[in-house]
């Protein structure tokens, strides 16, 4: 008899999701691993009718049980046919030290779907854990002078090869994956004439939008990277990219949005799908360097117009989804009149460079602090993207020693999440049956393994300990 009750229970939690991704209905938390108790927890229920009726919901999100003393939020809503809509809610962490689930149950008439996720908060006086939390994984390196040690190795990897190197991330507790782009188009900012009818770039996976392929070995490395994510409850961002480097205009937008509903339509049955990366980067300016005042403030405002857009878009058809952009650290202050706009409407913002600020900036540490006041302001989410590597003479790029790495995770406090540039190529799993890069990837790697041995036996209570 317990057996059949424990069947039973199982059958009741799995049926509805299992039919989860077909109602259009999504539970993200932000950020979606281990977290102090210094930062809040974004919590985004989505939910998108597909069907050819009007739906009258109830949707209601809960702390740790099903209980009404639990329950964190409630709302109606009547969603129109082909209509989507997004309910954020904000729970405070300082109090919830130890193991969490997050509730979310929707009702549509006689129907009940539920979802639940898990986050482990952990007691600290600084809002980062130290830890890196995940990693940028490049298909192909853009640039043939910087991957100079690992494009040739990376070229050859299969699918199965793929599916290693998450693995080898996970073993490392970087369970976040940022896939850098999915279209490679060397191309600039106003320096090319590419439309979303003439666009030659070339898709590293099966795309119906255009005809050119990468040459690489792998049949599709993203849906390998997605399928072991999901056995291994990764989260892993779709680099929306690249059209053209640093370019937000309008063409860009449009080819952006074509790209992401096509990414959606054929890997959103994931998991670990759990938003879009947009992959054409900018300067900590947001005027990208322009020469004259005019281009300047043209720059700022398409960067502001794209993500208000874009964002709107991705609700549309993925709501819940965040979105994420990678932006250097650098001159910021010159940006100031332009990131409260762009701030509205962007989820993540991860900046890099922060230890190569150029003479005459603010220090990394000075501009990390701005970064985040302006994040705190708009509500958004700011994280870190730690360089894991250090350039040769030659302009290529090679591991970064340790205690660099230590450093930086000690010296910048306040960033939510810590994710690296990049996993392959500067990090090698020794189990791996591919060797991407050269030796020192493989020292990486132990060396980092003991620093997150020891961090962990420091800060996580022992129930936390991944087994």
């Amino acid at each position: 008899m317990k057996n059949l009750n424990l069947l039973w229970l199982i059958l009741l939690v799995a049926i509805p999701s299992l039919t989860w991704a077909k109602e259009g209905i999504s539970l993200t938390l932000i950020p979606p691993t281990t977290i102090t108790n210094k930062v809040d927890l974004d919590i985004r229920a989505g939910l998108k009718n597909e069907e050819n009726r009007f739906k009258k919901i109830e949707l209601s999100i809960y702390h740790q049980t099903e209980n009404p003393k639990n329950l964190l939020h409630y709302s109606k809503k009547e969603i129109a046919p082909g209509g989507s809509f997004e309910v954020k809610h904000v729970l405070p962490t300082t109090n919830l030290v130890g193991k969490n689930t997050i509730v979310l149950v929707v009702k549509d008439g006689g129907k009940t779907y539920r979802e639940s996720k898990e986050i482990d908060v952990i007691s600290s006086d600084i809002r980062s854990t130290r830890l890196i939390d995940g990693a940028w994984a490049g298909i192909y390196h853009w640039s043939e002078t910087e991957g100079k040690h690992w494009n040739a190795d990376i070229k050859k990897m299969t699918d199965d090869q793929w599916r290693e190197m998450v693995r080898g991330m996970h073993k490392l507790k970087m369970d976040i994956v940022v896939i850098q782009e999915v279209f490679r188009n060397e191309e600039y900012v106003g320096k090319h004439q590419t439309t979303v009818e003439n666009y030659k770039g070339q898709a590293f996976y099966p795309s119906k939008l255009y005809e050119g392929r990468m040459p690489i070995a792998a049949n599709d490395p993203i849906e390998a990277i997605l399928s072991e994510a999901d056995r291994l409850n990764m989260h892993v961002f779709l680099g929306v990219g690249m059209f053209a480097w640093f370019d937000f205009t309008s063409e860009s937008l449009e080819w952006h949005k074509k790209v992401a509903q096509e990414l959606w339509d054929k890997y959103g049955h994931h998991r670990s799908f759990y938003g879009f990366y947009v992959s054409e980067e900018s300067g900590g300016n947001l005027d990208n360097w322009e020469q004259t005042e005019g281009k300047r403030i043209q720059r700022k405002k398409e960067i502001v117009d794209f993500f208000r857009e874009f964002k709107a878009y991705c609700n549309s058809i993925a709501p819940a989804k965040p979105v994420m952009l990678a932006t250097n650290s650098m001159q910021v202050p010159t940006g100031l009149d332009t990131y409260p706009g762009l701030l509205q409407n962007l989820d993540i913002l991860c900046p890099f460079g922060f230890a190569r600020m150029p003479e005459g900036d603010l220090t990394g540490k000075e501009s990390a602090d701005l970064l985040q006041s302006l994040c705190d302001t708009a509500g958004a989410h700011l994280w870190f993207d730690l360089e894991t590597f250090l350039f040769n003479e030659d302009q290529s790029l090679y591991p970064r020693p340790m205690d660099e790495i230590i450093r930086d995770l000690n010296l910048f406090q306040n960033f939510e999440k810590i994710l690296c540039y990049q996993f392959p190529g500067v990090f090698n799993d020794p189990k791996m049956s591919i060797r991407v890069g050269e030796k020192r990837t493989l020292d990486l790697f132990k060396d980092y393994q003991e620093y997150l041995q020891k961090i962990t036996a420091k800060t996580l209570p022992h129930s936390l300990h991944r087994k």
